[in-house]
This record gives structure tokens, sequence and C-alpha cells, in this order.
């Protein structure tokens, strides 16, 4: 199955089904608009709204994609609210595509719920998205995360194209956050755009980074120590932002991960203020309330419940891991730092990579003055087939850490497949074989591990953490700082989640 971008066929299903009437946020970009619609949700969630999300592909199974109240759909729930679209689309002989049947299903079941307001991710692109059906009279908001290389044969080859497709989610009247971009050409199409679709642009908001105040945030460990038995989870981000509708600054902890979501929640803020300041103006914003019910309190709070899973996540599991029911008390395990992230094209690859350095940075600084540390990094990834992006332009980016003169630091690299995902035919993954080559060019001193191409993907990703934990025990049986990277795909990523939910 080909992807095949459209309105005409989910116009068509949705003019069948009943109207789709709730209050909708809309989020477009390449990277950070699941981050940003998590925020987003989050502050309306602990504003007193009930807060239906849609995001896609979803994560471990396909209830994930459709939330409410951050809670994922019910089973039975989902199953009768897809049963009459998918009849809706037999019986008219439509013949939708699965994300259109997925996308009227998500819009179905917030319907029926009556959420308050929904937040709608884009699923690829903007313009002929699915989730651009959604009328003009329901859209709240639209907005535009960062921008960058992706999804080209479908969306064009430079970025001011495929920002052209993104921004096409503008509605006449309707207020468009254009979040931080690195390319100057994007803000240019963009405002263009939206100038010729008669849209009201509002720029992101600048959240700064400020100092931890352990009076006003907390107590906390200043040292970052690779080691399960010392860090357990790292702590939120402490930043600082102004928001137009408020006289004072507000002093939030950002639990997400990474200098690129001071960005994420700029946009997320961006999207907030505009809720504010636009409430009294529309009616479709009539009986929300938002200024009574949006408060300062309650945006820091939704910030600080924030969470995303897959995005700079850390979890400690034993390795080698041992499945229920095959436990063998004579084996000896360890625990194992695994930080997962769904990075998979060059722009997040190289954030992830930015991130591992700030990580390591700290500790390879110490060591020509102090006790020298050993650090084992070992990344096991897993890219999806999508031309004509290559392995290459991913992965180079990523392994951008190199071992430096007199520095205790290892490279280990695995390459495997991912499971298919479920309902997405197409999704394909890279063969490790070829992984290997890309690898071996861009760092040719790692210690690599690849499974077999013919090895069917379901369990590698249990090979492959348990050759991770091979070495990563130390000499002696003392134990060594490291840290397990699993990359390269979501798809990779809900392997790791599957896995972990075996071992609870």
């Amino acid at each position: 199955m080909s992807i095949d971008l459209s309105l005409d066929r989910i116009e068509k299903l949705l003019s069948h089904l009943p109207p789709y009437t709730r209050p909708t946020c809309h989020i477009a970009g390449t990277n950070g608009k699941g981050s940003v619609s998590a925020l987003v949700s989050s502050i309306l969630q602990a504003s007193s709204y009930r807060v239906g999300r849609f995001n896609s592909p979803h994560l471990v199974s396909i209830y994930d994609c459709i939330t409410i109240d951050d809670q994922p759909i019910s089973p039975d729930v989902y199953a009768r609210v897809r049963k009459e679209v998918e009849a809706a689309d037999k019986e008219h002989g439509i013949r939708t595509s699965s994300f259109e049947l997925l996308t009227s299903t998500a819009l179905m079941a917030f319907e029926q719920a009556q959420v308050d307001v929904a937040v709608v991710e884009v699923g690829m692109g903007g313009r002929l998205d699915a989730t651009n059906v959604i009328l003009d009279s329901c859209i709240l908001v639209s907005a535009l995360t960062a921008v960058d290389l992706d999804h080209q044969a479908f969306l064009g080859t430079i970025v001011s194209e495929i920002a052209k497709e993104k921004a096409a989610i503008a509605r006449r009247g309707k207020p468009f956050v254009l979040g931080e971009q690195k390319y100057r050409e994007v803000v240019d199409v963009v405002r263009e755009v939206i100038g010729d679709v008669g849209g009201v642009v509002l720029q992101g908001l600048i959240p700064t980074k400020r100092k931890w105040d352990p009076s006003y945030d907390r107590p906390v460990a200043p040292e970052t120590v690779l080691l399960p038995s010392k860090l357990h989870q790292l702590p939120p981000q402490p930043v600082e932002v102004t928001i137009p509708a408020y006289t004072e600054a507000l002093r939030a902890l950002l639990p997400l991960q990474g200098n690129h979501q001071l960005a994420n929640l700029g946009t997320a803020l961006g999207i907030i203020s505009a809720l504010l300041t636009h409430s009294s103006k529309r009616p479709e914003y009539q009986g929300l309330h938002i200024p009574a019910k949006v408060t300062p309190e309650t945006i820091l709070a939704g910030i600080r419940r924030t969470r995303w899973p897959g995005r700079l996540s850390l979890h400690t599991i034993s390795l080698p891991v041992q499945l229920p029911g095959n436990n063998d008390i004579s084996t000896k395990t360890h625990d194992a730092l695994i930080l997962v992230d769904g990075a998979h094209n060059p722009a997040s690859s190289a954030t992830l990579s930015s991130f591992i350095n700030g990580l390591v940075a700290p500790i390879l600084s110490t060591t020509a003055t102090s006790t020298r540390r050993a650090i084992t990094l070992t990344y096991l990834l897993g890219l999806s087939h999508s031309p004509p992006k290559t392995p290459l332009q991913t992965l180079a980016p990523l392994l951008s850490i190199h071992p430096q003169s007199g520095v205790g630091i290892k490279i280990r690299i695995g390459l495997l497949r991912f499971t298919p995902p479920e309902g997405m035919p197409w999704v394909k993954s890279e063969k490790p074989s070829d992984l290997k080559q890309v690898v071996s060019s861009i760092f040719p001193d790692a210690e690599l591990w690849a499974s077999d191409d013919d090895d069917p993907p379901e369990g590698q990703l249990l090979n492959a953490l348990n050759w991770a934990g091979e070495k990563d025990n130390g000499e002696q049986g003392r134990p060594q700082e490291g840290l397990i990277i699993v990359a390269g795909s979501l798809y990779l990523v809900a392997d790791f989640y599957r896995l972990a939910d075996n071992l609870t």
C-alpha cells in the first residue's frame, strides 16, 4: 500500500458521519509537534478542560494515538467507533486509506466524548493531510513547529516547499503560531501562505533557561553520573518565560529533555497565549471561559506534568533481559541505563547527539583533574527505509561523538530491524547489513554487532540489548558508567516499550 495524499475521500466519508464540532488546536511541523501537543494538552487539562489528543503514528499500540485526558482510548470504545466509521466507508464505497480511517475514528471519538478541546497533530505535511479536513469553524488556533527535510518524496525536496505544504493548515481570521525556525526561507514562505489565506501570524514565545533555585524548585544533585544506581531520571529544566497576558514572567520546570524543547515550549505557550488573547473575539471560543480557567498556576502545573514517552526518555532495565517464565536464577544480571529517542531524520539525530554530548561532556571534563572515569556508549539503531532520505544522512549527525585522546570512552553500535507497525504495511526497515556499511564508513573503530538480514524482526531488540549488556558491567565486576541509546525510529522505540511492558 502506498501513501496517497488527498482530502477527497475523507471529506466524503465524514459527510456520512455525525458532524465534528469540537474546538480544535491544529499542529503541523517536521520535528516537535508531538511534544507541543503534549504540552498544550497537559496545560489545558490542568486548567480543568476535558482534552482529546490525536498523535500519529502510535507508539506502542493503535490505542495510544487517541487519548482523552491523557489516557489512551479503551479498546472497546475504539472498536465501536472504528466499526461505525468503517461501515460508512463500506456502505458508500469510498475506499479511504488506513490513516484516513484512523483520523476519522479519532474525530468521531472526540465528538462522542464531547471533549472541551481537541489537540490534533498533523500526520504528514498539512495541505493534503487527513487532519486538514477539520472545518474552519472548529479551529481555535493553528501552529507550526520546526520545519526541516523529511518525507521529501511527498512534500518537496527543499525546506521552502515543505514549509508551504505544512503552513497550508492556516485558516482565515484564525491565529497561526509560528514556532522557532532554523531556516529563514521557512519563515518567509509561511508568512506568505498565511497572508494569502488571511490568517493572523503570531510568533511563538521565547522561554529561556535559568539557574536552578533550590528554594523555589527543590534541592537537586548537580552531578550527572551515568550509573543506574545514581541516575534514575534526569531533573527537569528550569526555564523562565513571559506570556503577554500576564505582567510577571513565569518560572517553570520543564520535564522534557533537550535544548530543543525550549523552542517546543515556546510554540506551545504561543498557542496558549493565542487562546488567552483571542478568546473574546470568536464564537468558537464561547463557553470555554479561557481567561478564567487558564491561569499562571495551571500553566505551570501543566508544564510540570507533561509526559511524552520515547523522546529523550531515560529508563533502567536489567541485562541480560529475562522474559517472564524464562527466568534463569543462575544468570547474573545488572541494571543498565537506557536512553530511548525516536530520532529518525538528520535534524532530530543532531538534536539527540547534542543531548548525549551534554550528558557526557561534564564527565569527560573531570578526567584531567580527578580519577579516570571510563564511559561506554552503546547505540542500538534501526531505521525506516524512506528514500530519498538515506541512512547516511540520518546516522552521520547522530554518531558525532568520538573518543578523545586520553579519555576512557568506548563506542559500540548494534544494528537491527524493528517490528512492522500495526496497520502500516508500507513501513519497512533498512537492512542491518546496509546499515553496517554506512556505520563502518562513519565510525570505523566502533565495535559493531548486526542482526542477520533474514532474521524475523520480532525479538531483534531483545538480542541487541543482551549483546549490549555483555560488557556493560565493567572489569572485575565493577559497574562502569555507560549509556545504551535506542534510536533511529519511533517503531524501534515502540519495540523497547513493548519489551519493557513484558518485564513489569
